[in-house]
């Protein structure tokens, strides 16, 4: 068998090598199934498209039980479909009956994160609700087992500031070192915050935008005060109100600030990349 191929059989003449050996640098998900039963053939077609997008991240073995029931019976499957996960050599994880595909995805996800990745997955939900208190403690925790882990700091300075701790926020900057990928997000972050400390309140700001909505100035404050907010769709709206009206005012600051927004957001954010559009196309 090519030692490329993602989705491949499974016998039990080929499960030391094909899974066992296989799962020591890639995590491997056998998965149980018969054509004779319907779920269990969905659940194939169903996790053969969604393993693929990993490029090999994840590998799916396919156990054919009305071949051959060795391996259903060695791994103990009580019925179809069953997924099994093996990695290192060892089970480490297991489904059985039908799945949803959400099921599926965090397991994949879970198979094939970086340490990192899964916590900003989980992050992102503690911030999502507000929860500063159980974003700093995980970030505490991933620090405490990971010292040298430059990201964790990264991230542990983006909340901080987030909760108005700009002191501590620095100090946790000031150990992260400059060419860590993605420090410039929380370094941003802590640019605006100072900034908007001495903006005023949004709530008075819009008051003399609705009476005066060609005051960029007013306009500018609005952006970063919103920014500063999290809420980046409307300081994003009016980074492009500056830059309909007068690419010049203080030097293209509705585009300059457009780009540190965006640096805000993170990678892979779909608002970003919506107005990142809506900017270049205000500009050719």
């Amino acid at each position: 068998m090519d030692d490329q191929t993602p989705i491949f059989n499974v016998t039990p003449e080929s499960f030391q090598t094909d899974v066992i050996e296989r799962s020591q640098q890639v995590p491997v998900l056998l998965l149980f199934w018969a054509d004779q039963v319907p779920p269990s053939a969905e659940a194939r077609s169903q996790l053969e498209a969604l393993v693929a997008p990993y490029q090999g991240k994840v590998l799916l073995g396919l156990v054919d039980v009305s071949v051959d029931q060795t391996l259903a019976q060695h791994l103990r499957v009580q019925g179809l479909p069953s997924i099994r996960v093996v990695s290192g050599g060892q089970l480490v994880d297991q489904l059985d009956g039908p799945q949803p595909e959400s099921a599926l995805r965090a397991l994949l996800d879970g198979l094939t994160m970086s340490s990192g990745e899964m916590l900003r997955d989980q992050l992102q939900g503690y911030l999502e609700n507000g929860d500063f208190t159980a974003a700093l403690g995980l970030l505490q925790q991933a620090i405490n087992e990971e010292p040298q882990n430059q990201a964790f700091r990264v991230e542990l300075a983006d909340v901080l500031i987030m909760q108005n701790e700009l002191d501590e926020a620095r100090r946790a900057l000031a150990t992260v070192g400059e060419d860590t990928p993605e420090r410039e997000r929380p370094t941003t972050r802590l640019e605006m915050a100072e900034e908007a400390a001495g903006m005023g309140a949004i709530a008075e700001l819009m008051e003399h935008c609705e009476r005066d909505p060609d005051d960029l100035e007013t306009r500018y404050r609005l952006a970063v005060l919103g920014a500063a907010e999290r809420q980046y769709e409307f300081a994003l709206e009016h980074c492009l109100a500056i830059l309909q009206a007068d690419r010049e005012f203080r030097e293209d600051i509705g585009r300059t600030t457009m780009i540190r927004i965006f640096n805000l957001m993170g990678r892979g954010s779909e608002l970003a990349s919506r107005y990142r559009r809506r900017m270049f196309a205000l500009m050719h």
